[in-house]
């Protein structure tokens, strides 16, 4: 069992490698070799030019010279806070602005919910000395939680108010979050400058036709239906092929371009490689030729694909942007019915241009809950079997255990040092370890199941995360080190007392979730600062792939705040916070230290390096606030559960109370600040319309539009569209159908030698 001295040395180890990544950082960060890896958002902005061209002395553009440089390394500090709030959302986006107050929703919650427990909790606790006469394995810490409160004990009243007040505080600061954030995205709509996703909206599940193509059928719905608001439309194509093609040339072209500069370095000796597996074996050839030969080849077949891909009917999906003329009319079209039959014609808004998944697209609508189905067994499984390495993990917590499994190995676990750095810091980072690979198995599922845009893989991909967590790791944690830890007790005892000593043993594994915060939290989001991948990464390409400047922009990896990996994280945290803030408060500070820490680093993070790939107006903050609610009621059933252990059955009728009044909470939540969210009020679009009208009265939107939402693999590399694209020039003064059946409309076809106007098609519309 972890003892204050384990914690100790677990503690100095994870300080040190902190401040030793700041302090690498410090001095990294100033050097102008590495300008653009840690400033590279300013580089994207235009607002910043590189140390290394200007005319300065040869050295002092590799190695900063100003010594007095070196003793300001935690200026960063200050300068990440300076910057207020309104000019970080200008700077970097309202995604990156919102996901910074998740850490100050942290502390908001539990800076207060410290205060109080370690002037409230931890005496009551401490004044008691039950484990000692309990049999059950505990450590110093251990004394410092409801465990060590005597059975049917009169002080369990405290931890009873405590929970309410907790409640209560943890409820208010949700609610107040909750509204700022709504009237942050709320003024941000309002005044965001005009984006093409604000006047489109995306139809999928289009029902066949023999008579008409896609295009026409989407063309004629929308010129019926919408009449005065339609605009134009631009067809989804099955492109995937094309785009792996695409994406295969441009890693060859890297190798053509990193050989040719091999060569231009050494003129005197061609390249050659070998074309076997991984080089290893087969003819060697000349490097440069060979990969000449395959970036032409595969030139052709993208031209032959793109062909393909232009001519064949079956490449074109059953799905389409819609654009219409006012947000007004795409508020309209998004949020509402458009057919009779509520399978067919569906919409919503559509992601902005730079958060379309483009590959998910060309999944027809039928198949989603086939893949979807598939992905839910698959994460089953993969939770479920994920318990055995939870299992290796908290048996390396344990002593007895690791010296039992490998009894040669005793005389050096019995030492000191070794002892402490075992229980204090190996669990922490053996967990960390086996969790590496989740978010990317996660992001695979997700974009499995179908999902249109980056920034629903992330949410989803968050949510799965966060279960998973809460599973394997929460309770994962508590139920096998619980077991390994007692488990001499549970041998000697009666089947009825099991829960009991579980009910005893869930706060004292609060030791263990210390550890896993300080390698987690703290060192963690030291090493993030530091960014040691990117550093290593962006000097390899600049020295064997970069020729122009361009090169050398491409080779900055300013990578994003990652909300699928992050926000997870965080929420784990929340949950922990809430779950052992009445139980073993001891855990709090920690927690609190990784808040702060956090936000300062992250909001460094944001202003110089993270470069969003998207923004969706913080359309994830439901999903933040749903799971600390749902943290926690998990916090007040373990409670209650804990205390029915503690024969204070008296308080049960109290506690059960908690939990309704914050589901209560929630759904008042949820009514009254959600619709923010997921829809946009029509009187909003209609003031921004109307604005918009008197302040550009000749605004070409037509033009704005025409290629936001064309595929990428459509786009040469001039940035001029491909012929394919022409719908967006089609006029839609005219009804042009050339259906010979009357199933959706009763008008003539234009084979029939008739073109109907907008007036002539609403009066045959109106007629019974």
């Amino acid at each position: 069992m972890a003892t204050l001295n384990d914690i100790g040395v677990a503690a100095a180890i994870n300080i040190l490698t902190a401040f030793a990544f700041f302090l690498a950082f410090a001095m990294l960060r100033i050097q102008p070799v590495n300008d653009r890896v840690y400033f590279p958002k300013w580089y994207i902005k235009g607002l910043r030019s590189s140390p290394l061209v200007n005319g300065s002395a040869f050295a002092s553009k590799f190695v900063n010279l100003d010594l007095r440089s070196y003793t300001r390394f935690l200026n960063w500090m200050p300068a990440a806070l300076q910057m207020p709030e309104p000019e970080l959302i200008d700077h970097a986006g309202l995604d990156s602005a919102v996901y910074l107050r998740i850490y100050l929703l942290g502390l908001k919650i539990f800076g207060p919910i410290a205060l109080i427990a370690f002037t409230v909790t931890i005496p009551v606790n401490w004044s008691n000395n039950t484990l000692e006469h309990s049999g059950l394995t505990y450590s110093d810490i251990d004394k410092t939680s409801i465990s060590n409160i005597p059975i049917g004990s009169h002080k369990f009243w405290t931890h009873l108010v405590l929970a309410y007040c907790f409640t209560f505080w943890t409820c208010y600061v949700l609610k107040r979050e909750y509204e700022i954030v709504a009237a942050m995205r709320l003024h941000f709509l309002a005044s965001d400058q005009r984006r093409p996703d604000q006047f489109t909206v995306l139809v999928r599940n289009v029902p066949p036709d023999p008579d008409e193509s896609v295009t026409d059928l989407v063309q004629h719905f929308f010129l019926v239906n919408h009449p005065h608001h339609y605009l134009s439309h631009q067809l989804v194509y099955n492109a995937n092929k094309l785009s792996e093609l695409v994406n295969e040339k441009k890693k060859i072209q890297n190798w053509l371009d990193f050989y040719q500069n091999k060569y231009k370095r050494n003129p005197l000796k061609r390249p050659s490689l070998k074309t076997g597996f991984l080089g290893l074996w087969g003819n060697r050839v000349d490097a440069i030729d060979f990969y000449t030969s395959i970036v032409e080849r595969l030139s052709r077949d993208i031209c032959g694909e793109r062909e393909k891909v232009n001519s064949n009917r079956k490449s074109i999906m059953p799905a389409a942007f819609v654009s219409f003329k006012t947000r007004w009319g795409a508020a309209v079209c998004a949020q509402t019915q458009q057919s009779r039959n509520p399978t067919t014609w569906l919409t919503e808004w559509a992601p902005e241009p730079r958060d379309v998944y483009w590959e998910n697209l060309a999944i027809p609508f039928v198949f989603l809950t086939i893949r979807r189905l598939i992905a839910a067994v698959a994460f089953f499984f993969l939770t479920f079997f994920f318990m055995i390495p939870i299992a290796i993990v908290q048996s390396l917590a344990n002593i007895e255990s690791i010296e039992k499994a490998l009894p040669f190995l005793k005389p050096i676990i019995e030492v000191k040092f070794i002892k402490s750095f075992i229980q204090g810091f190996l669990p922490g980072i053996a967990l960390k370890i086996f969790l590496l690979l989740l978010p990317t198995i996660l992001m695979m599922m997700s974009k499995f199941e179908g999902f249109i845009s980056l920034s629903a893989l992330e949410r989803r991909s968050a949510s799965r995360y966060y279960f998973f967590q809460f599973i394997n790791v929460f309770l994962g944690s508590i139920i096998t080190g619980t077991a390994f830890q007692q488990l001499n007790h549970f041998i000697h005892q009666s089947t009825s007392q099991i829960p009991k000593t579980i009910g005893v043993s869930i706060p004292m594994k609060a030791t263990f979730f210390i550890t896993y915060i300080m390698v987690d939290g703290w060192a963690g989001v030291a090493g993030e600062i530091l960014r040691l991948k990117p550093l290593i990464i962006y000097h390899l390409k600049n020295s064997f792939l970069v020729n122009t400047e361009k090169d050398r922009e491409e080779a900055m990896d300013p990578g994003t705040v990652g909300f699928n990996t992050g926000e997870p994280q965080i929420q784990l945290y929340f949950l922990l916070g809430l779950v052992y803030a009445v139980v073993t408060p001891i855990l709090l500070p920690f927690i609190t230290v990784f808040f702060a820490l956090a936000y300062v680093v992250y909001r460094h993070q944001i202003i110089n390096v993270y470069h969003q790939e998207y923004e969706s107006a913080a359309a994830f903050w439901p999903d933040v606030h749903v799971r600390v609610v749902a943290a926690l009621i998990v916090s007040q059933l373990l409670l209650m559960g804990l205390l029915s252990t503690k024969e204070a059955s008296q308080s049960t009728p109290l506690l059960i109370t908690l939990p309704v009044l914050t589901i209560c909470f929630h759904r008042f939540c949820k009514g009254r600040y959600e619709p923010a969210f997921v829809r946009y009020p029509l009187q909003e679009a209609m003031i921004k319309d109307t604005l918009e009208r008197a302040k550009e009265a000749n605004l070409n939107l037509k033009g704005f539009l025409q290629n936001a939402y064309i595929h990428p693999v459509f786009k040469s590399a001039d940035g001029s569209d491909s012929e394919s694209e022409s719908e967006w020039e089609r006029s839609p003064a005219l009804v042009a159908t050339k259906r010979t059946s009357k199933r959706f409309t009763p008008m003539p076809s234009k084979d029939g030698g008739s073109l109907l106007s907008l007036d002539q098609v609403n009066d045959e519309c109106l007629k019974p």
